[in-house]
């Protein structure tokens, strides 16, 4: 079922090594097509589940070493090829199979949990494909990865109050005076505006926790983490200039933004000393 989506953030593209493009896209391949089975269309949740069980199914197929459903060809390649950790892409599965049931969260910590599950096992199956899944380098992955996810969060608040999910922690609602009907009438008050400045203040200090991840990546693969932080802060960015209104300017980032965010990254690789 061919999507189209609106990505923020470079996927395998030419920023990275031709050798490594192929495994990468298997990987984002696989997680975009699950994803579509959680968010697309008008299945219901339990044809969702079953969807999201034949992903679960393949995933058991390659880690006993048979041959999969051809659908999953690409994905099978690259376990064997690069010795990815089948358990990230099981991670995947888990949460996208929560998306399908949960619509709320408690707290912060139960959204860490989710992207711990959603968004980590990507940058985590990227750094094992490069062979720099060092324990530092997962845990600044981590942190890009997770801040991403959660900018993204911020950036579609109104899309996904359509799906009926609501990311931003019902603690953090509760603190600043926010109400679920505040968010179906699209009400952009102060309330609102302290809330989205605290949620993209904490979640660009997550980002740039995991900035340092581009000077432990040789060339090319450094190039292309530079600019998906740039992109992600650009993003906040533009929350912030709005005052959090994402309901009337929901921010995407266009090819004046792309331009700046690869001379930006550029301008960190060539001059020693600066980093993000």
């Amino acid at each position: 079922m061919p999507v189209d989506h609106y990505e923020n953030f470079p996927v395998a593209s030419w920023l990275l090594p031709a050798s490594l493009r192929a495994p990468i896209e298997a990987i984002y391949a696989f997680a975009r097509a699950a994803d579509d089975i959680a968010d697309e269309g008008d299945a219901s949740e339990a044809e969702r589940l079953a969807g999201l069980a034949r992903y679960a199914a393949a995933l058991d197929t390659i880690e006993r070493g048979s041959a999969p459903e051809p659908q999953f060809d690409r994905i099978a390649w690259a376990v064997r090829q690069y010795a990815l950790p089948v358990s990230l892409l099981r991670d995947l599965i888990d949460a996208f199979g929560q998306d399908v049931v949960k619509k709320r969260y408690a707290t912060y910590e139960e959204l860490l949990d989710y992207s711990r599950r959603s968004a980590n096992p990507v940058g985590r199956l990227v750094l094992h494909v490069m062979k720099r899944a060092t324990p530092p380098n997962l845990e600044r992955s981590d942190a890009i990865c997770s801040a991403l996810q959660f900018i993204n969060f911020w950036q579609d608040v109104e899309v996904d109050w359509r799906k009926r999910r609501v990311y931003i922690p019902q603690e953090d609602l509760v603190r600043f005076g926010v109400t679920h009907e505040d968010i179906a009438a699209q009400r952009a008050d102060a309330n609102w505006r302290e809330l989205m400045r605290f949620e993209c203040t904490r979640s660009r200090a997550l980002l740039m926790r995991g900035a340092p991840l581009a000077r432990e990546l040789p060339g090319r693969l450094g190039l292309e983490i530079r600019a998906t932080v740039a992109g992600g802060a650009r993003i906040l960015d533009k929350i912030d200039a709005v005052g959090g209104d994402v309901f009337r300017h929901r921010p995407v980032l266009g090819t004046s933004d792309w331009i700046g965010i690869l001379l930006h990254a550029l301008l960190k690789t060539t001059k020693p000393g600066l980093s993000l």
